[in-house]
């Protein structure tokens, strides 16, 4: 099946909690393509920010160190890894104070223009070979626009705040949803939260996840057999 869809990309843009993450890794999989977290990669500046007694709220001083970590992304769909300095950091970029602090740290105009860049070193290195699913919030519109095939992935709010908490191990889904609410208002306001031209609405709401990965792998081979027809 790989080589039906070599050289393939695939954009996934949607809110946090629609089982985006999930839905795009298994995608990947299942067509054997890479795989690219791009919010992994926030996360990962951030931590390095908060490691380093950088002020994350103030943009000038984000802004003036953001050339200094190394970041990494691993691209197996079935073992994504982010390595920071030399480190896997894949644990510690999901911490609670990580959480609190991404949104801030992602608005900067200088993060976003070095993580976009090294995003899209990955995406081309993928064009020769495998190709790759990529998900984020402006993949579709900023990182990539040109991809093959656009999702933007959403669910009910309750339904996000519920599976977010369940991730994050029976947290108050109240608190969960409040958040996700917060954290989708900073993205729109700064323009990384939105549809992107011609991308498919996936409502993951009703669905299993192996029956959102069946729709989305559905809508990969009619893109692949047009582009062969």
């Amino acid at each position: 099946m790989s080589s039906t869809f070599s050289g393939l990309v695939i954009a996934v843009d949607g809110t946090s909690g629609s089982g985006k993450s999930s839905t795009s890794r298994g995608v990947a999989d299942r067509l054997g393509l890479r795989y690219l977290d791009t919010g992994a990669m926030y996360r990962a500046m951030t931590w390095w920010m908060l490691a380093h007694a950088v002020d994350v709220h103030d943009a000038s001083a984000v802004a003036a160190r953001v050339g200094e970590p190394v970041i990494v992304s691993g691209t197996d769909p079935l073992a994504p890894s982010i390595m920071l300095d030399g480190d896997d950091v894949s644990e510690e970029i999901r911490s609670d104070v990580v959480n609190a602090h991404v949104s801030p740290v992602a608005t900067v105009p200088a993060v976003r223009a070095r993580l976009i860049a090294l995003q899209r070193a990955v995406i081309e290195d993928a064009l020769d070979g495998a190709g790759i699913v990529v998900e984020g919030r402006d993949i579709g519109t900023a990182v990539w626009p040109d991809a093959d095939l656009k999702l933007y992935v959403t669910a009910d709010p309750a339904a996000r705040a519920a599976r977010r908490a369940l991730e994050e191990g029976g947290t108050d889904a109240d608190a969960v949803r409040a958040s996700l609410e917060t954290r989708d208002h900073i993205d729109s306001t700064r323009g990384g939260l939105a549809v992107p031209d011609g991308a498919v609405h996936v409502d993951t709401t009703p669905y299993s996840l192996d029956e959102v990965i069946d729709q989305i792998v559905a809508l990969a081979e009619r893109v692949s057999e047009r582009a062969r027809a």
